[in-house]
């Protein structure tokens, strides 16, 4: 009896796969499996830290805006100092020098209220400003002339000059005469500086503002104080009392005796005084 060969199984096809029946068959899948079903390995691109890069490039900016600028301010300084040492070798500038020629007190009144005394002075002075320059002429505002003890700076007055060109070389005379009008003041100050008989100590001092020319060049005008100590003034002597009527011996007629005669004391000495000039940058002044 001949052995019957049976034909071989197929495999079952594996889940999802197409089939050749009409229950959602097609055609078997193609092998090798076109390029758009194969696996592509992703291309590995290295990314530099972007954080510290950028940390590096701007410190590398502030380093080098930092050293323009130092190196800037470095070359203004040294064409600044070049200039102003070729300033002071051609034009030699040197400050005005102000004196105190005369000081007279022609009248004093101070009630002697223990609480709150009242003074009515009146001083005249004198004042020499010289300009030692040879090519620098000081163009000069009003001049604002103040006088106060020299102790405790009781105020005895004020007054205001005009303003003036001093010429290079000049020497230039100011007089004023500086008084305070029933003005209340301190009562301890007034009554120990001052004296209503002998001579006491007072100051001056004088306010102003100032610019330089040479040439045709004007600069900005600043503000110069001047103080002046050492000065000592003397009250004027007590008015003088009614004349007296005297009979004559030969007459019956009244002559008059004559009145005694009144001075003042003048302080003549020439008292020298600093000059300051003040710079002021925005809110402070030096």
């Amino acid at each position: 009896m001949a052995d019957r060969v049976y034909p071989a199984a197929k495999p079952n096809p594996p889940p999802g796969a197409a089939t050749a029946n009409g229950n959602g068959g097609g055609a078997p899948a193609s092998f090798p499996a076109p390029k758009s079903q194969m696996y592509q390995r992703p291309i590995y691109r290295p990314q530099a830290p972007a954080k510290r890069r950028r940390g590096r490039s701007c410190r590398c900016s502030f380093c080098c805006c930092f050293c323009w600028a130092l190196l800037v301010l470095i070359l203004l300084a040294f064409v600044a100092a070049v200039a102003g040492g070729a300033f002071y070798l051609l034009y030699r500038p040197q400050r005005p020098s102000f004196t105190v020629s005369s000081v007279r007190l022609t009248s004093l009144n101070l009630t002697s209220s223990p609480t709150a005394p009242v003074l009515t002075d009146a001083i005249t002075l004198t004042v020499t400003a010289r300009n030692p320059n040879k090519k620098m002429v000081y163009l000069y505002d009003d001049l604002t002339l103040s006088v106060a003890t020299a102790a405790n700076a009781v105020p005895l007055g004020s007054a205001t000059v005009p303003g003036f060109t001093h010429a290079a070389g000049n020497t230039t005379v100011v007089t004023a005469t500086v008084s305070s009008n029933a003005v209340t003041v301190d009562p301890s100050g007034a009554g120990s500086d001052i004296k209503r008989s002998g001579a006491f100590a007072v100051v001056v001092d004088a306010d102003t503002s100032a610019g330089v020319r040479v040439g045709g060049l004007k600069t900005k005008k600043i503000g110069i104080q001047v103080h002046c100590e050492g000065i000592k003034v003397t009250p004027p002597p007590p008015p003088p009392v009614a004349p007296k009527k005297v009979k004559g011996k030969n007459s019956t007629a009244d002559a008059l005796a004559p009145a005694p005669a009144t001075t003042t004391t003048v302080s003549t000495a020439a008292h020298s005084c600093k000059v300051r000039v003040r710079v002021k940058i925005w809110k402070w002044t030096f």
